[in-house]
């Protein structure tokens, strides 16, 4: 099993908590409540060990778990639980449409697949000189849920390509230790085999691709599913059978065939190419390997006279491959130590956008951060809803409204069209707490005034005239 699809989903983040510090003689001792935890992570991570996709073919759906919610007395959740998914060595991701996310080549490399996420604060760390008493908590934010698609491409540098029974997979069991299947008639090779060979001081990997017949690379047979293993190869060897039993065929049309599916494939015309002409042992392959041998000369290839049975030409072919892979090893340019790139923002990026959906007749706001803030925000508190009014304020995103012409009771759609939080604008000069002034406050959690003062305050209000005049004045 070499292509899944995968439905993935990360842990949500716990909510935050609303609460009030109480003790014996200190009923309301201030806000207490913890922040939610981290929803855990989807991650992707190759282990050379794992060969095949078939565990996420049974079981195509995966979760990370959520994070916990805060408490009171200043107790955060627990994280989430992050979800390790262990993959081939030469897995590529994608998503829906075909776009590459991640290529995952050596032992270790990590794809976060879907990202936890972020836990609500707390009524304590939403506490301020302006507002002492928050009565609301941030809720947690979804985890990011997505469906991507793995696909297996054999990591090897050398690609045995041919027709079914050219003598593929015994090839590669006389180079190597590996023990594929092998039979006299066609199709026997349902999957890659992959091999190690040393050639001297090279050690190198050789797999066969099976399946390559006429119209393969539109999806003929098992042709399509195969030829992506080739991607990855430092070299391409045709395997031509010099001994085929079946009269309409040939070596060299079968050169021809293979090297038109490879170009309608395309991304292979820089692979330099070895033809082997194999089943030399029999006296008509011989024959025959004699006569195309010039042709095959004649047009630039190299070509090696083998013979899997007998054991004949392979220490020539072997060393032959070795240098190959050798010269294209030491042409690929030197890993780079990490860098660190710095992308800062312009200046006059506000962070988010507001656009006119003609479609909608609303006026959407597009941004990471007023769309996490809509995310948190509980909207069956008045409280939490005038705090994201100041939020949004505060960024700039009325202002930005006004300009784009909105008026009074235009409908202002926040985030995606299919998850947008919708309502009827109102303009002001100010929004949220700050114009009702004192939300999140309690007097009660204020410090008592001193005796002395209270009653000063009290004999200046006595003899304030402006009191008496507002007592007696009717109107």
């Amino acid at each position: 099993m070499d292509r899944v699809e995968l439905h993935v989903a990360a842990g949500n983040g716990g909510h935050g908590c609303a609460s009030v510090h109480r003790e014996k003689f200190k009923p309301l001792g201030g806000p207490d409540g913890g922040n939610g935890g981290r929803g855990g992570d989807v991650i992707l991570v190759v282990d050379q060990s794992v060969t095949t996709l078939l565990e996420y073919h049974h079981s195509p759906h995966r979760k990370a778990t959520n994070g916990q919610p805060g408490a009171g007395d200043n107790r955060s959740g627990k994280d989430g639980q992050d979800l390790v998914l262990t993959v081939p060595d030469g897995t590529v991701v994608l998503d829906k449409q075909g776009n590459v996310l991640a290529d995952l080549v050596g032992q270790g490399t990590t794809f976060v697949a879907g990202q936890g996420g972020r836990g609500g604060l707390g009524n304590a760390a939403l506490s301020s000189a302006r507002r002492k008493a928050p009565g609301f908590a941030l809720l947690g934010e979804p985890g990011e849920a997505r469906d991507i698609v793995l696909e297996l491409k054999t990591v090897a540098d050398v690609a045995l390509v041919g027709y079914p029974s050219a003598g593929k997979s015994s090839l590669i069991s006389v180079l190597s230790a590996a023990k594929p299947k092998i039979a006299d008639y066609p199709f026997t090779t349902l999957v890659p085999n992959l091999g190690v060979v040393t050639a001297g001081s090279t050690v190198y990997t050789i797999a066969d691709v099976p399946g390559l017949i006429p119209g393969a690379s539109q999806g003929r047979g098992l042709g399509l599913e195969f030829l992506r293993h080739v991607e990855r190869c430092s070299v391409l060897v045709h395997v031509l059978d010099t001994a085929t039993l079946e009269s309409d065929r040939d070596p060299v049309s079968d050169l021809d065939v293979i090297e038109e599916e490879l170009r309608q494939y395309g991304g292979l015309d820089d692979r330099p190419r070895i033809v082997v002409l194999n089943k030399i042992d029999i006296p008509d392959g011989q024959d025959l390997a004699d006569m195309i041998r010039p042709d095959l000369e004649r047009r630039g290839y190299q070509v090696y006279e083998v013979s899997a049975v007998a054991r004949t030409g392979l220490k020539e072919l072997s060393y032959a491959l070795a240098g190959i892979i050798a010269e294209a090893r030491a042409a690929k340019p030197k890993e780079e130590a990490t860098r660190i790139v710095i992308r800062p923002k312009a200046v006059d990026d506000t962070g988010f956008t507001v656009t006119y959906d003609e479609t909608e007749e609303v006026y959407r706001v597009r941004g990471e951060k007023p769309e996490r803030w809509v995310r948190q925000t509980d909207f069956n508190n008045d409280e939490a809803v005038g705090y994201l009014a100041d939020r949004l304020n505060r960024l700039g995103v009325e202002d930005a409204l006004m300009k784009a012409g909105a008026r009074a009771g235009d409908g202002v759609a926040i985030g995606a069209e299919d998850n947008a939080v919708v309502f009827d604008w109102e303009p002001s000069m100010m929004a949220g707490a700050e114009m009702l002034g004192r939300r999140g406050e309690d007097h009660r959690l204020e410090a008592p005034r001193p005796a002395a003062q209270r009653r000063r305050d009290r004999e200046a209000e006595r003899d304030d005239p402006q009191r008496e005049f507002d007592e007696f004045n009717p109107f």
